[in-house]
């Protein structure tokens, strides 16, 4: 269960590069009710989506050639710099240095071994998301990857995460990860882990993290978001003992997902 009490390997951050800043953001309006609020001129582009004066997430112009747009999930760190040196060790490789932003905090972004990309957050004046666990806000976190075993072993090496396995059929595994110290009570599971199946890897399918934003009603927001542009990669569907999920790109091709969760869920 993702909280703001942050602590390190825990999700406390999340930005989307959009080609078109101003274009997002009315998707993300129309679809989420978000406000946008630009960091000023200095920020070069960048800027934070709001609901009810909360920030919810972040956005800014793709800067490096070829660059797709995409979401990138953040990881809460103590210490950036520590943290890279570990992800170097581990097998993985840099993409963006530790470097400050601003007194806001200090931040660094990977490759894992397996091509999936994510980041971490160091934090200064800024903890991180100040609303999640909610309708319209970030509730989970998954990455699809090519080689499950090793972005397992990677991840914990990194962040010490630890596993629960959950059977999803056919030699599908579905795998829970947790932060030691995230969430709360029993329930301490921040994100999943999932091997891309084969047929997903012969049509060219790359490891990638991705959102989760909770809704009131898939349904009715999956609809918002085709009604605007969004491709859809699954429909709403029914998942048994967790909820109503559905998966689309939004019109610049960064995949999200969508969840109602149970309420016989505890």
């Amino acid at each position: 269960m993702l909280t703001t009490d942050y602590v390190p390997g825990t999700p406390n951050w999340l930005d989307l590069g959009a080609p078109d800043v101003e274009a997002a953001a009315a998707f993300y309006s129309a679809v989420f009710g978000w406000r946008f609020d630009s960091a000023g001129p200095e920020a070069g582009g960048y800027g934070f989506f709001r609901l009810d004066g909360r920030t919810v997430a972040a956005v800014g112009p793709l800067t490096d050639e070829g660059a797709s747009p995409a979401w990138t999930v953040y990881f809460h760190t103590a210490d950036a710099d520590a943290t890279t040196k570990t992800v170097e060790q581990a097998g993985g490789s840099v993409r963006v240095p530790p470097m400050d932003v601003f007194t806001a905090g200090r931040l660094a972004a990977f490759t894992d071994p397996a091509g999936g990309e994510f980041a971490v957050w160091q934090p200064g004046d800024v903890a991180g998301l100040e609303a999640v666990m909610e309708p319209n806000a970030l509730c989970w976190t998954e990455l699809y990857t090519t080689d499950v075993d090793t972005a397992r072993e990677f991840y914990r090496s990194v962040f010490s995460w630890s596993y629960q396995d959950m059977p999803m059929g056919p030699g599908m595994v579905y795998s829970v990860a947790s932060a030691p110290g995230g969430g709360k009570g029993d329930d301490t599971g921040h994100g999943g882990v999932m091997q891309l199946q084969k047929e997903h890897l012969a049509a060219g399918s790359t490891s990638e993290w991705h959102p989760y934003f909770g809704v009131s009603d898939c349904d009715a927001t999956f609809d918002a978001a085709v009604d605007h542009g969004a491709t859809v990669l699954i429909p709403p569907t029914d998942a048994p003992g967790v909820g109503r999920l559905a998966m689309v790109k939004d019109p610049a091709g960064a995949p999200f997902a969508l969840i109602k969760g149970d309420p016989d869920m505890t």
